[in-house]
């Protein structure tokens, strides 16, 4: 799907189209979760409630699947949606950026590649403290505050609606900025202050909700990471980078959640794991910095550095 945008969106606009893109991440947990709390508790035509669950948000996830197929079309040339105008305007702008060379690099190559290696790890310690925190936020709350099973459900969804409005905002500002490495870098910055503070701050009800938040705003990193690799690789390039980046990434899925639950358990507090997750996110920042600026186009961006 990264790579997807760029074929629609010129580099001026990409972070910000990939943050409203995005976006559905926080609404989904604002929206989705209670939701999903609250259907299995329904048994409706002696169906039981899980089936449901699986029913009512599988369904229209397949169906926008096969609208989103005969709908979106590989290029804005090819939209008959699009006026002629629209595809006139759109079609050189993205053909423009695309490199003089269309030699291809490998899975290998870019395995050996300093500048998706780096990317690589910046993503996997967001995705680390994103799933970290979302696994755990209620319980998170739960224990930091003393609220009751529904205010943890209520102000469970504050951070998330912060972390939204971060997003789209990082978004914008890169793009009118014409920058990506600091954009990238001050959302994990951000979510280590935040953990510093809730490590050595007293706890209360608005103090962890306020700080939880500024470690849910490590969402806005998403837009603008995103947007690098696709400006600094076209094409086939791109897809295999993305791929490569986000294969590697994905492994904090299983990683976060699991590492931290087994600090708190070895630990009998969140502090070690909050510890873990603040230092991971400046990691993170230093690694957004050591990043290529996205100047240089084609294959020697990837396969020279």
């Amino acid at each position: 799907m990264i790579v997807y945008l760029s074929h629609w969106f010129i580099e001026e606009d990409r972070a910000k189209a990939t943050s409203n893109f995005m976006a559905a991440i926080p609404v989904s947990l604002v929206i989705g979760s209670p939701v999903a709390g609250w259907i299995p508790s329904h048994n409706w035509f002696a169906i039981e409630g899980w089936r449901w669950l699986f029913l009512l948000e599988g369904v229209p996830a397949v169906l926008l699947g096969v609208v989103a197929f005969f709908f979106l079309t590989d290029q804005p040339g090819q939209a008959r949606w699009l006026t002629a105008e629209q595809r006139q305007w759109i079609s050189p702008k993205l053909e423009q950026e695309k490199p003089l060379s269309r030699q291809s690099i490998t899975i290998g190559q870019a395995f050996r590649s300093r500048t998706v290696l780096l990317l690589a790890t910046a993503a996997f310690v967001q995705y680390f403290i994103g799933y970290s925190v979302i696994f755990w936020l209620p319980t998170i709350l739960k224990n930091q505050s003393g609220f009751s099973d529904l205010q943890v459900g209520l102000f469970g969804a504050m951070p998330y609606v912060v972390a939204l409005f971060a997003m789209l905002f990082n978004g914008w500002h890169s793009d009118k900025a014409g920058e990506r490495r600091w954009h990238a870098t001050a959302p994990l910055l951000i979510a280590a202050t935040g953990l510093l503070c809730l490590i050595s701050l007293p706890s209360s009800n608005v103090m962890t909700v306020l700080l939880l938040s500024m470690i849910c705003m490590a969402m806005a990193f998403l837009p603008v990471f995103w947007a690098i690799p696709t400006e600094i690789l076209r094409d086939s390039n791109a897809a295999v980078a993305v791929g490569t980046i986000n294969a590697l990434a994905s492994l904090a899925g299983f990683a976060g959640r699991y590492a931290f639950g087994y600090l708190r358990a070895e630990t009998g507090s969140f502090v070690a794991g909050f510890a873990v997750l603040m230092f991971s996110s400046l990691a993170g920042g230093v690694l957004m910095l050591l990043t290529p600026a996205a100047q240089s186009r084609g294959l020697k961006s990837v396969t020279s550095s």
